[in-house]
């Protein structure tokens, strides 16, 4: 099997990694349902189509949390596969996705691109595919245009925060359009008051919650020594 289950009292979540950078795709839909939405498709395409094969799930919308390589690489596939399905990205990351230095694939000898997005999301508005209404989180820090998709349809919600923060960790700034102080801002303004027991679902890495980063993460917890903003991360 190609991915593994996230247990969720009211939503289907399933989450496939891929090799190279360990990025986390997240394929989500309701109970009973077979249209999804794709969160993140990430340098092997092929692994999702099988996830999507096996769990008998076609896809609604691609949301891509930001525009490095990593996390949009499959749109492609994707877009090929079923062209109506809109790619869904913040506007200021949008320029990324043809962009194979600013999403970061040219440094690694890569020439990732993708088609144009469709949708243009800013902070504060609601994304509707799939069944399935998401809260929009503008967070920069990591990337100019970072989202993150919240989900407030059960309990708990769900937040999917591509690289804004991880387990004990948070997304690297050292980028051209990075800052650690719009991170940490972002990430305390607007995840930390979301109900501790929020599900946080990373780009990389295990999921966390929003209680347990608050007291455990050294970078941005609250009432800890915090890190400096040397920290790199992916």
């Amino acid at each position: 099997m190609c991915f593994r289950h996230f247990p969720h009292p009211q939503l289907r979540i399933a989450c496939v990694v891929h090799s190279l950078f360990e990025e986390n795709t997240y394929l989500v839909w309701l109970p009973g349902q077979s249209d999804c939405l794709i969160i993140d498709p990430g340098l092997e395409p092929e692994k999702i189509l099988q996830a999507l094969e096996q769990l008998a799930l076609r896809p609604a919308a691609i949301l891509n949390t930001h525009g490095h390589a990593d996390h949009i690489a499959g749109n492609q596939a994707l877009k090929t596969l079923w062209p109506d399905c809109p790619i869904v990205i913040g506007r200021a990351d949008a320029p990324k996705l043809q962009d194979a230095w600013a999403n970061l694939s040219r440094p690694f000898g890569l020439d990732v691109l993708s088609p144009p997005a469709e949708v243009l999301l800013d902070d504060g508005q609601q994304y509707s595919a799939a069944g399935l209404d998401l809260e929009i989180l503008a967070i920069s820090g990591h990337s100019a245009g970072h989202l993150v998709y919240l989900w407030k349809g059960g309990q708990p919600w769900v937040a999917f925060v591509g690289d804004v923060i991880f387990q004990d960790s948070i997304g690297r700034t050292d980028f051209p359009d990075g800052s650690f102080s719009q991170l940490r801002r972002g990430i305390r303004e607007k995840l930390f008051s979301l109900p501790e027991q929020t599900l946080l679902l990373p780009g990389h890495g295990p999921a966390t919650s929003v209680g347990r980063e608050k007291i455990h993460n050294p970078f941005v917890g609250l009432g800890q020594n915090h890190l400096s903003e040397s920290h790199q991360e992916p």
